[in-house]
């Protein structure tokens, strides 16, 4: 069990979100940083779902009520156990009655907190994930605060702290061509990958709005049609916006790129102000950079475990 003694604002429980429920309406929602949350969980022995805290801004102060395994993944916080500093991406043991406490961030946006067994609060249509504007999943549909008490999974025993070095995103972000990108002016074309984007203040997890160069399409209305994470809308402004794992299931601004899968991760390491690129990429490309990265957790999954396996 956790106990919450303070959460910033937007404290949520996270996991990787809910699949097939699209055609209810439902977000697929889920953490910001679905690269973070995995590689975390291969660190605490969880299944690559387990579900995690994410925060957006501290402070956070937690007080673990069993022995447990901690692990600061995605943006970097600063942590500390009982006031010790410790490092981000590290699989550290926290006794209990110990308080967890992150700060920050220190770069980036969204960071998570794992720990060994997973936050186990009730699923709700297959995940963990808190979709506030629907107010289901995580704890009672909302973020956390003061007073609440989180449960815990089956307690890990480990030998050993052990870590990883962080992936650095780089901010250029591989982007596939949309359906109406055709409609794009020539120029507009030109603009969108030679252009230097910047935040705006204008993003949550549902919509990240970027500020440019107005870009400028011509062709008809569009109906609505689904969307997906990722993708990138063109609203009348010119203005792009990418959408983030709480996205609508549909939408009618024209689609004028999607970014790959494997590249999503990167959202999370955004702030209001930070600039980005977009870089061209194919279907074929992006495909084996998926397979890559699942290749990669599958790899780092099963080292981790035969060192684990190893000590016992």
């Amino acid at each position: 069990m956790i106990e919450v003694l303070q959460a910033g604002p937007l404290t949520l429980v996270q996991d990787l979100g809910r699949q097939g429920q699209r055609a209810l309406g439902l977000p697929q929602g889920g953490v910001m940083d679905p690269l973070a949350l995995q590689q975390a969980n291969a660190l605490l022995g969880n299944a690559p779902d387990a579900a995690a805290i994410e925060c957006v801004a501290g402070p956070l102060r937690l007080r673990v009520l069993r022995d447990a395994w901690v692990v600061q993944a995605g943006a970097p916080f600063e942590l500390r156990i009982d006031g010790r500093l410790q490092q981000s991406l590290w699989r550290r043991p926290v006794l209990a009655g110990q308080q967890v406490e992150l700060r920050g961030p220190l770069r980036g946006q969204y960071g998570l907190l794992a720990f060994d067994g997973g936050v186990a609060t009730a699923p709700v249509l297959g995940a963990r994930a808190t979709l506030l504007r629907a107010a289901l999943g995580g704890h009672e549909g909302r973020a956390l605060r003061a007073g609440d008490l989180l449960p815990l999974g089956i307690a890990r025993a480990f030998k050993r702290p052990r870590g990883l070095l962080p992936d650095l995103p780089t901010l250029e972000l591989a982007l596939l061509l949309g359906p109406e990108w055709p409609q794009l002016d020539e120029r507009s074309r030109e603009l969108l990958w030679a252009s230097e984007w910047t935040l705006s203040p204008e993003a949550d997890r549902m919509g990240l709005r970027l500020r440019g160069p107005a870009l400028n399409r011509q062709g008809p209305e569009l109906a609505s049609y689904a969307v997906l994470p990722g993708l990138l809308q063109l609203p009348p402004d010119g203005q792009p916006i990418l959408l983030g794992p709480d996205a609508q299931t549909t939408g009618g601004y024209p689609r004028i790129g999607q970014l790959a899968g494997a590249e999503l991760w990167k959202l999370a390491h955004l702030r209001p102000g930070q600039a980005l690129r977009f870089l061209p990429t194919d279907l074929d490309t992006a495909r084996q950079q998926g397979a890559q990265q699942r290749a990669e957790l599958r790899q780092l999954r099963s080292l981790l475990d035969a060192l684990d396996r190893s000590e016992r």
